[in-house]
């Protein structure tokens, strides 16, 4: 399904009533699911339609069992193949009610070690940043420990100059939070804002201030200055959300502050951080010792 079958929220529903997946969409968006989301449940559901050649009401659990088995030979990740099972479930349980998941066990998810950079590389990073702009992007990145999706879409009256806080509006699972605006990024923020002008309403504009930066485009200021600075490990902008934890876990703040500040619903996601924390692994001797 198109991404232009998406309504704003000031259009009328009615747009996607042609298409088969109308229904799905109609239920997503009532629901309150991100447009992020959205999408990607729309792509899955479409796909897997094209790869069965029939309509939704004629699928069977064997034909799930076959897209995953062709996505599994596609290269996708247990972790993707998880997320594909929850787009599909989500259409033919919740909106066509039928039961096609009984015999369709979800993989085992892999449990990779998050990738962080060292305090010095994030410095050398956001140094060596094209710009102001792209400096405040990659100081709120690391510094707030903000995901590439929240850091965009920030407005500028979300930045707390006085109390030094960014307030996070409708994180992931449509959370609102408060985190930590860094005296780095304060700096760079005053510099930044002096340039703006009067009226804009998004702190990372997109081109002739329509809406607010993409995420791919932020995607590409991280992946650029990396190669400018010579990082070459595999890291991406959700590293320095990584960095973030870490660093702040070695530095003897509570893990319980961690994820308030991260926006974890449990502690579990947030404990992952325990196993790349040197210091924390430091600070504790073996009883052999």
């Amino acid at each position: 399904m198109k991404s232009d079958l998406l309504p704003a929220k000031n259009r009328s529903l009615a747009l996607a009533n042609s298409h088969p997946l109308a229904t799905l969409a109609q239920e997503l968006i009532i629901r309150g699911f991100s447009r992020r989301t959205i999408k990607s449940y729309l792509a899955h559901n479409q796909k897997f339609l094209d790869f069965c050649h029939k309509s939704a009401r004629e699928v069977g659990a064997q034909d799930i069992k076959n897209f995953l088995l062709f996505l599994k030979g596609q290269n996708y990740t247990n972790t993707s193949l998880n997320l594909v099972i929850s787009a599909l479930k989500f259409y033919y349980e919740q909106v066509l009610h039928r039961r096609l998941f009984f015999c369709v066990t979800r993989p085992k998810r892999e449990k990779h070690l998050p990738q962080v950079l060292s305090k010095e590389q994030i410095k050398s990073l956001i140094t060596a940043a094209a710009n102001v702009k792209h400096q405040l992007l990659l100081s709120l990145l690391y510094g707030s420990g903000l995901r590439v999706s929240e850091v965009v879409a920030l407005e500028i009256k979300d930045l707390d100059l006085e109390n030094k806080t960014v307030f996070v509006r409708g994180g992931k699972g449509g959370k609102d939070r408060y985190t930590l605006l860094s005296q780095n990024s304060l700096d760079l923020a005053k510099k930044y804002l002096a340039t703006l002008p009067v009226g804009q309403k998004y702190l990372f504009a997109g081109f002739e201030n329509r809406g607010h930066l993409t995420t791919r485009t932020a995607q590409k200021v991280f992946e650029q200055t990396c190669v400018k600075v010579g990082i070459k490990t595999d890291v991406s902008c959700h590293s320095l959300r990584h960095s973030f934890a870490t660093h702040l876990l070695e530095s003897g703040v509570s893990i319980r502050y961690i994820q308030k500040l991260l926006g974890h619903n449990s502690l579990k996601t947030t404990e992952i951080y325990t196993t790349v924390a040197r210091d924390f692994w430091q600070n504790i001797k073996s009883p052999l010792d």
